[in-house]
């Protein structure tokens, strides 16, 4: 782990998408912070240790998808297929496939394997299952805003965790996406799929893939705007967190009656023409049941 200096820091962007508005200014406590996403092999350590079964390797209960076909309600998770041309970007059902038999053991489904991939994030974890290797590690998931203070490094204001230069001399400093989404992968970076932890550059806090690579869960419900910017700097929040799951609802849309929390950081799949968001200030909701082949975890002890 990494000891994160606490400080104060303005969390948000007002340049990117409207759920990082609007930009305000919060304090945090130091605290330390896992040095990469869990891997494989940790996750592993503590199944063997605990007999620990995921979310995504349970019995699904018609009652929570009341509009499912019940045929098709067996244990299973979100798998990525890349398409062979451009598609519609506003069905993300053109890209994910939720294909049975699939967990963090068999991240493509029945057949394959992590064997070999011992040092990537583990992935296909729902909330639950974070929170469960988190307590057995004696640690917890950060807040939002521990997680965005730590990934910014001390470059307060950044555009990325490394500064405001996306290639930086050419080089590609986080595992993202390159190329027109969801079709064409130019892997200049060198990966197609999820990379070894570290494998790219540290943050200013010692800290890798704390962006790119997979997103992260935290321990805050969604809410789709940021708080206004406190009236005077006597009144910065300090060590906020968005403890009622009111807000984080979907009305309207598939799993509305389930909540979301916030994830951070973006992934291998994110591209700058459909979701520039490996950078610290984005944010996106997620059910707490889902689990995907580009969604894992970190985790943080606090004093």
């Amino acid at each position: 782990m990494r000891w994160i200096p606490g400080g104060t820091f303005a969390m948000g962007s007002e340049d990117f998408y409207p759920e990082e508005r609007p930009v305000h200014r919060v304090s945090v406590d130091g605290l330390w912070m896992d040095e990469k996403p869990v891997t494989a092999a940790e996750f592993r350590r503590f199944v063997r240790e605990t007999g620990y079964v995921t979310v995504a390797e349970r019995p699904l209960d018609p009652e929570d998808y009341p509009d499912a076909d019940p045929d098709l309600l067996v244990p299973g998770s979100l798998v990525f297929r890349k398409t062979s041309g451009p598609v519609n970007l506003d069905d993300y059902r053109n890209w994910w496939e939720y294909v049975p038999g699939t967990y963090w053991k068999r991240p493509g489904g029945k057949g394959t394997t992590i064997n070999g991939r011992d040092t990537h994030p583990v992935t296909h974890v729902a909330h639950e299952d974070a929170e469960a290797y988190a307590a057995w590690a004696g640690k917890v998931l950060p807040t939002e805003a521990e997680w965005e203070h730590a990934a910014r490094g001390g470059f307060d204001g950044a555009v990325f965790a490394w500064g405001d230069e996306h290639f930086p001399d050419g080089k590609p400093m986080a595992n993202t996406w390159q190329g027109e989404f969801p079709w064409q992968n130019l892997k200049l970076d060198g990966y197609e799929g999820t990379s070894p932890v570290g494998s790219f550059p540290s943050n200013g806090y010692g800290l890798y893939d704390m962006t790119g690579n997979v997103w992260e869960w935290t321990s805050d419900w969604y809410v789709p705007r940021h708080p206004d910017e406190a009236p005077s700097p006597c009144c910065v929040p300090a060590n906020p967190r968005v403890t009622s799951p009111d807000q984080s609802y979907n009305p309207g849309q598939p799993g509305e009656h389930i909540p979301r929390k916030v994830i951070k950081g973006g992934s291998h799949l994110c591209a700058p023409n459909y979701c520039l968001r490996y950078r610290p200030s984005a944010r996106q909701p997620q059910t707490i049941d889902t689990s995907m082949a580009h969604l894992g975890f970190r985790c943080v002890v606090r004093n």
